[in-house]
């Protein structure tokens, strides 16, 4: 058997039984290394604080700076360091994480390792390159830290969140409001649930119109719509061929601009032509990028580019050329390696605010504008000479508080005008803290999912709350998205209840989803799904646009192996603990068990409620991780732990003498026999009591009337 040997890696995208949110649970069987202690392997913790001396920072149990290191050098287990590796692995590649435990189980040799991810083919990936480095350590062989860090920084690049979405999730996250990702390796998100949800791509929402994107697509439509509503535009026209384009320019006057008719991010856009010879050359080429060409004034100034979202404008950044100043020794393709390719600002990743300038695929505007300057790429400038490089290398100078209020109002317009929620507006003017009428300035396109990165990583200035902006249009002040869930949980009888309540649910003319181990139902259609108590039940009913109220059924396998298909609930339903389900997953006894089912009393809201049978011990203790309100369920009125809540003012479901009493605190009402349920409670199916009572708290919990409770419970039909 090899060491360190991954048996089995479980996502967990749910809350779960180490954590409230998503984490990584490995199953190691450390083999020969099961008895190796760290500070006995010669040379172990010297490598290991070489190759990964950021661990300096994890605190570990000592709750220190420093203090994983203290315990590699008393001697630690190999579990607990690649639980420490995973997570610095995952910093390193730019998942800053902290949570992560190494626990043993009944089998020897074998741990459950967990930690925290972000991205789970990142998390997955670290966890693997951890062994690989930990097998290294431990052998005295070579480990290239560097390489293995680059190559987990493309795994991120190619499936972690970008920063643009990151920043709306992490709003969100703020709020309160719920997410998760609909595909992995796209920014495809849904925020809240249910027919409370809506979706983002990037910088696009699910009210980004096609009509809107086919607007801003098409530039001289752009012009012309912009045009109509008074928003200053320069002239310019769609033209045929490039005699057609000196024509345009003769009469728009020179210089002007030339470039695609829909092409974006500035591809095969030439500006400041004078020359019949320029402007035929550059139609041929913008015709490259794009299925037409257009001619346009050319305006004098610089290029901004001001987001809006909504009816504000946000934030704004200025794009300044980017230059090189000559040494008279470097040709200007040295001189742009050396001074603007080696910043760090500039990168292929989605993190770095500036890209690379390309030079051995060169962009043909670069060639163009270097030419007009007198220059080739092989040219070597005078020292101390400035050669502009390219026009729009340099985005990310902010310059929100400088914008002018008409100019901030054009925007907007722009941007209403096109139909389009969140856009990104192109201004060239010379000032942008002037009119644009009074200085020649004008809007000379409006984009569809605008980068934000420009606005979140500014080169220069202040970080723009954009992803805080564009939540706030999606969801109103005080609304997170939630619609009321009611999580079910328990050794037997899950089920029953899930069916029970959901037909006592009914009552609220709600639009009801319901998942649980009988299938997916949404209102009256039955899903054929199978497995409905698993997290894709649950994601299932969250996802329906008209779910209004989910019921859903959370087993201990799905708990275990998945984690909760919901992040929060309303109310939380926990019928028993048994022992029937022990052995799995390696919970052993039954107090394991109980921190399974427990899971879903952890994630009640503050204004929700736990459902709890109180006449069951290990279920009855789980109150004091409840952070709502707790509303026991008993046979007995005479229970100790239901006598002394209600003496504190505490609700419960109680049976006195063959009825079900709904109690709160010293005061009790009769709700009805319950004989009455339209299920049996008596001889064999005695066991249906606690589903019945259990079923009946989580209604009033809820606010449902008394009478509409009465009257669904005789129209059970457990047979449905």
């Amino acid at each position: 058997m090899p060491d360190l040997d991954i048996r089995d890696i479980h996502i967990l995208r749910g809350p779960n039984i180490w954590a409230n949110y998503p984490v990584l649970e490995a199953w190691v069987d450390l083999g020969g290394l099961n008895d190796a202690s760290s500070e006995e392997v010669p040379g172990f913790n010297a490598r290991l604080k070489s190759w990964l001396p950021g661990m300096i920072e994890h605190r570990c149990s000592e709750g220190v700076r420093g203090g994983f290191f203290q315990r590699l050098d008393r001697g630690t287990y190999p579990a607990h360091v690649l639980e420490h590796v995973t997570l610095e692995l995952q910093t390193l590649a730019g998942h800053k994480v902290g949570y992560g435990k190494a626990r043993h189980t009944c089998v020897d040799g074998l741990y459950k390792v967990i930690v925290r991810y972000i991205d789970e083919a990142v998390g997955e990936a670290c966890l693997r390159s951890a062994r690989e480095l930990l097998l290294a350590a431990y052998t005295g062989k070579e480990f290239d830290v560097k390489a293995e860090v680059e190559r987990l920084q493309q795994i991120v690049d190619r499936n972690a969140l970008g920063p643009s979405t990151t920043a709306m999730v992490d709003a969100a996250r703020e709020r309160g409001i719920p997410w998760r990702r609909l595909q992995e390796g796209r920014s495809l998100i849904q925020f809240g649930q249910g027919a409370k949800q809506r979706k983002i791509w990037t910088a696009e929402t699910d009210r980004t119109g096609a009509i809107a994107e086919y607007i801003a697509q098409n530039k001289d439509l752009t012009r012309s719509t912009l045009k109509a509503a008074g928003v200053p535009v320069p002239e310019g026209r769609t033209v045929s061929d490039p005699e057609d384009a000196w024509d345009a320019a003769q009469d728009i006057g020179i210089p002007v601009v030339v470039k695609p008719l829909d092409a974006n991010h500035g591809r095969g856009v030439f500006i400041d032509l004078e020359t019949k010879e320029q402007v035929v050359e550059s139609y041929h080429e913008a015709l490259k990028e794009g299925s037409a060409v257009m001619v346009e004034k050319f305006i004098p100034g610089v290029d901004h580019r001001l987001l809006v979202v909504g009816s504000q404008m946000i934030a704004a950044s200025r794009g300044d050329p980017a230059i090189v100043v000559g040494d008279g020794r470097q040709t200007i393709v040295e001189l742009i390696e050396s001074q603007l390719n080696s910043d760090p600002r500039r990168g292929e990743l989605e993190t770095c605010p500036w890209d690379k300038i390309d030079t051995v695929k060169w962009d043909p505007v670069i060639l163009r504008d270097l030419q007009s300057q007198g220059y080739q790429t092989d040219s070597i400038p005078r020292d101390g000479e400035r050669v502009m490089v390219a026009r729009f290398a340099n985005w990310a100078i902010d310059i929100t508080d400088d914008v002018h209020p008409t100019v901030r109002a054009n925007v907007v317009i722009a941007a209403q005008s096109a139909g389009l929620d969140i856009c990104g507006v192109d201004v060239v003017c010379v000032d942008i803290s002037r009119p644009l009428e009074e200085q020649g300035g004008a809007i000379v396109e409006i984009n569809a999912s605008p980068g934000l990165l420009m606005h979140l990583k500014p080169a220069v200035g202040k970080v723009r709350p954009v992803g805080e902006a564009i939540i706030d249009m999606m969801f109103a002040p005080g609304e997170d998205g939630r619609i009321p869930v009611i999580g079910v949980t328990g050794t037997h009888g899950k089920t029953t209840t899930v069916r029970l309540i959901a037909h006592l649910m009914e009552a609220t003319g709600k639009f009801i989803g319901v998942a649980s181990s009988d299938g997916v139902r949404f209102g009256n259609r039955v899903s054929k799904a199978l497995a409905g108590d698993r997290i894709a039940g649950s994601h299932g009913v969250l996802t329906h646009p008209w779910t209004e109220l989910a019921v859903c059924e959370a087993g201990s396998e799905s708990i275990l192996l998945e984690g909760m298909g919901f992040d929060r609930c309303h109310i939380a339903v926990v019928l028993n603990v048994g022992t029937e389900e022990l052995g799995f997953a390696y919970i052993d006894t039954v107090e394991q068990m109980a921190k399974v089912k427990r899971c879903v009393v952890d994630i009640v809201l503050p204004t929700g409620t736990a459902v709890l049978n109180a006449d069951d011990p290990h279920v009855a203790a789980m109150a004091e991780y409840c952070k709502g309100r707790v509303l026991y369920v008993t046979r007995d009125p005479a229970n100790a732990v239901v006598v002394a809540h209600r003496a504190n003012g505490g609700g419960a479901v109680v049976l006195r003498e063959g009825v079900i009493c709904i109690a709160e605190g010293p005061d009790e009402r009769a709700l009805c026999p319950l004989a009455e349920a339209g299920i049996p409670t008596s001889g064999p199916f005695e066991f249906h009591t606690e589903n019945v009572l259990a079923s009946v708290g989580a209604a009033a919990a809820f606010g449902l009337e008394d009478q509409a409770i009465i009257e669904r419970l005789r129209s059970f039909d457990v047979r449905s």
